[in-house]
């Protein structure tokens, strides 16, 4: 594949960087439609993603300069690299920040909170759509060897691949960004065609933090399990516990919606009018 996908002079543009930023730009519109739709302000809801990118960015750079400060110390330089490295647990502290910060900012906008996950996740899932599909140009998150019997392999060549990522060189790997790319994406469309029919609010983001999180599940089972953590020795990784808290607070959050009575921000249309609820 292809970690760098062009040069300016001595300037690299990595790959993984070009493709997310790209996920980013059309979440963000994606935002602005999906706000619309369950009906919150737009603007704010800009102004939420913007603060929590920043913040997501700011705390996974802020991890690498402390656990690599002895290192950067004898080299500045080297915090221009940093944008390069790609590890599960700056994508966890990142997500973290960025979810902080965006709870932050819901409740002193006074955004109804569940109506703004219901808007927001539909737009998160194609980021990590394409998030993934810049993973796979630049080989992080790599999957594992494949056997002889998978047709649709993907082998890097390109050493930065390794130097960036760790991947190896000359071998056939499952290409398992592709296999999340393409469940983030079909995630979103459904999330998508929900949302207008959806009967209560939080509906949706109970829906889709199960849906990210058993996409996340099945398809660690193909990636390579170097640096990802691991728990019960091996059965699961960093990730994966990751993913089963995501799939328990989107069933609580639908089990909540079921137990308990309507709220003024919980009544459709139709309840209002004496419809069926």
């Amino acid at each position: 594949m292809h970690p760098v996908l062009f040069h300016i002079g001595a300037i690299v543009i990595p790959s993984y960087g070009a493709v997310t930023a790209l996920g980013v730009l059309l979440a963000l519109g994606l935002a602005q439609r999906t706000a619309r739709v369950a009906g919150v302000d737009a603007g704010k809801v800009w102004n939420l993603c913007i603060l929590s990118l920043f913040a997501a960015l700011a705390a996974a750079r802020l991890l690498l300069v402390i656990v690599n400060w002895s290192a950067l110390r004898l080299h500045p330089a080297w915090l221009l690299g940093l944008a390069m490295v790609h590890h599960p647990l700056l994508a966890a502290t990142g997500s973290l920040a960025g979810a902080g910060c965006a709870l932050w900012y819901a409740r002193r906008s006074k955004l109804p909170l569940r109506t703004t996950a219901d808007a927001l996740v539909a737009p998160l899932a194609l980021g990590l759509s394409f998030e993934q599909l810049g993973a796979l140009a630049s080989g992080s998150g790599f999957g594992v060897a494949a056997g002889s019997g998978v047709p649709w392999t993907v082998t890097y060549t390109h050493p930065l691949a390794t130097i960036w990522s760790g991947a190896p060189l000359g071998v056939p790997l499952h290409p398992v960004q592709a296999y999340a790319a393409l469940a983030f994406l079909s995630l979103a469309l459904l999330l998508l065609v929900g949302l207008p029919a959806a009967r209560r609010k939080g509906d949706v983001a109970g829906l889709g933090l199960m849906g990210l999180g058993v996409a996340i599940f099945i398809t660690e089972l193909w990636r390579d399990p170097e640096g990802r953590g691991s728990l019960l020795h091996g059965a699961l990784d960093g990730p994966q516990i990751a993913a089963i808290l995501l799939v328990v607070a989107g069933a609580l959050v639908l089990r909540e919606r079921k137990a308990a009575h309507p709220s003024a921000e919980e009544v459709t249309p139709a309840t209002a009018h004496g419809g069926p609820a």
